[in-house]
């Protein structure tokens, strides 16, 4: 079972580190390129640069309400 953690945390390790990576270079270096140059065809427009992370924070915020909900429904029924 080690060997499959080790690898699965790899494998979150190197996503992570794609996501950042692409990220960064969209945000942060993508606008100082030409608006011609053929590296923008890779990239979404720069209105998803927010509009993406802002949509994620909000399901993750969605998500965890829910899940602390059924939680705490839980935890009342087994003292009741």
């Amino acid at each position: 079972m080690e060997l499959a953690d080790r690898a699965v945390g790899f494998m979150l390790s190197f996503i992570s580190l794609a996501i950042f990576t692409y990220y960064t270079l969209w945000v942060v270096i993508l606008p100082f390129v030409d608006h011609d140059h053929f590296i923008h065809q890779y990239f979404l427009p720069q209105e998803y640069a927010i509009i993406i992370p802002v949509f994620a924070g909000v399901m993750l915020l969605c998500f965890l309400c829910i899940f602390i909900g059924f939680v705490m429904l839980k935890s009342k029924k087994k003292k009741a």
